[in-house]
């Protein structure tokens, strides 16, 4: 995509240790952004952004799932930066491939807290720094799932959270509206990261078949999240469902 200036733009990237959040962190530092790598883990965050110049990222130690940690995030990202344009809610976990009667509470809660609760905390801290700065507003971009609209076997919990960061987005969108924050949800199927590696040797379907899914590169989904991101805050793309063009998804499969 063709880069242009972002007069000092700053972003947060939440999850951004691997995988897309990685992928977006770089697509944004490359569009001329100011970055905050947010991450569980500084080891994990600096082989991230191993690459990137020093002067335009930030890295943050951050667990969403922690009001504290996430008013720090914010902070930190204030006192370097003196603003937030863009925030990417990405931080999530999974659940074992288990029965739902089988699942403990606490594999119930850990999806929930980092997935729903850790996007509305960061949510919450960007709409207070959003509506104060000058020039007022900013754009948040929540990574929802195609579980946002149908489950695969097994994964409840995960399913009911990106089902919920929907409902997020759109209230965040709604009440955003008076602060000239904009708020939109990129559904991902399939991008070929660590985490879908098992989808190359087979996993079950709907019907209780094993299969191979087809996966696309993880860029293509940077690319579309700085497209979303690229948008002036009088537009916006309140949903945007992107994946593996043969993955088994729509219709039949």
């Amino acid at each position: 995509m063709k880069s242009r200036s972002t007069k000092r733009k700053v972003a947060i990237v939440t999850g951004a240790g691997s995988g897309i959040g990685q992928a977006v962190a770089t697509a944004l530092l490359e569009d001329g952004y100011h970055v905050v790598f947010a991450g569980r883990r500084l080891e994990t965050l600096s082989k991230s952004a191993e690459r990137s110049p020093r002067g335009r990222t930030l890295l943050v130690p951050t667990d969403v799932t922690e009001p504290g940690s996430v008013r720090a995030l914010f902070a930190r990202t204030k006192e370097r930066f003196g603003r937030l344009d863009v925030l990417f809610n990405n931080a999530g976990v999974g659940a074992p491939a288990i029965p739902l009667e089988d699942l403990s509470f606490e594999q119930w809660r850990r999806v929930v807290d980092t997935s729903l609760t850790g996007a509305f905390l960061c949510t919450q801290e960007a709409f207070k720094l959003m509506k104060s700065q000058r020039p007022r507003g900013g754009r948040i971009i929540n990574n929802g799932s195609i579980s946002a609209y149908a489950p695969r076997p097994n994964s409840a919990p995960y399913t009911a959270a990106k089902h919920a960061i929907t409902g997020l987005t759109k209230a965040a969108s709604l009440d955003g509206r008076k602060y000239d924050i904009a708020c939109g949800q990129i559904d991902i199927g399939n991008a070929a990261t660590e985490m879908t590696a098992r989808m190359t040797k087979g996993i079950i379907q709907a019907d209780g078949r094993i299969a191979v899914e087809p996966r696309m590169d993880v860029q293509c989904v940077a690319d579309a999240v700085l497209m979303m991101a690229r948008l002036p805050l009088h537009a916006n793309v309140q949903s945007m469902t992107i994946l593996a063009t043969k993955m088994p998804f729509v219709g039949r499969g």
